[in-house]
């Protein structure tokens, strides 16, 4: 059967109007309606710990300045949430919460702003509800049992994790020819060095990278510079 085509990142489907070109605003809200067209705003999601919420939106500024928009702000830290709503505040970011891996959890980041929800695995009590709330939702597999129980809940989008501790790109494409309607974004152990491997596999949309922002900021003009050489990426 015939694999369907890898749509371009940060490309819409649709023009919001004639003879004049979308803003960035525009363009993003077109693209925050589903999973998949979020992993499409760039080649890149920066997977986020963040522990001084105060930084939360010069950090988000210096990504979005170097063309990263959808942020993944992980539950790991006590300021996660607060972080979550300080970015929510910055023009053009699109912002989301990682390692959520319950229905308290998920709640929590939705009220706090988040506009896309990421998870580490995939069971029914989180899964059901994170379909039901109509965010967009991108749980984690390592198997092809996981996918097979996310298709059943009706997914299609997954996060592969741990990406490299799981087999990295073998396993995954092994996974992918079974599996070919899915698409996935590879998380855990990418690196920018390694980031085109995975991109150049047919069935990946992104990569999510802890590697853009330090978990100790020190400087944000260097963090734009990371954003930029992410976000120019490709297979």
């Amino acid at each position: 059967m015939r694999r369907a085509s890898r749509p371009r990142h940060g490309r819409t489907c649709s023009s919001p109007g004639r003879g004049r070109r979308a803003s960035v605003e525009e363009r993003t809200e077109t693209h925050v309606k589903d999973i998949a067209s979020i992993m499409t705003l760039a080649p890149v999601i920066p997977v986020l710990v963040i522990d001084d919420a105060s930084t939360a939106r010069p950090i988000a500024e210096a990504l979005v300045a170097g063309g990263i928009r959808a942020l993944e702000v992980t539950l790991r830290t006590p300021a996660a949430l607060e972080v979550i709503a300080e970015m929510a505040k910055v023009e053009g970011a699109v912002v989301g919460a990682g390692t959520v891996t319950n229905e308290k959890q998920l709640q929590a980041a939705i009220d706090a702003g988040a506009r896309f929800i990421v998870s580490p695995g995939l069971t029914e009590a989180l899964g059901k509800p994170a379909i039901a709330s109509g965010v967009p939702f991108l749980p984690g597999t390592a198997n092809a049992a996981d996918i097979m129980f996310g298709m059943d809940l009706g997914l299609s989008h997954f996060k592969f994790f741990p990406a490299e501790a799981n087999g990295g790109i073998p396993a995954l494409k092994a996974l992918a020819a079974p599996f070919y309607q899915a698409r996935f974004c590879p998380t855990g152990g990418v690196s920018l060095a390694s980031a085109p491997n995975w991109l150049a596999i047919p069935e990946v949309l992104c990569v999510g990278g802890s590697w853009i922002v330090p978990r100790k900021v020190e400087d944000y003009a260097a963090i734009t510079e990371a954003a930029k050489a992410a976000s120019q990426l490709t297979a």
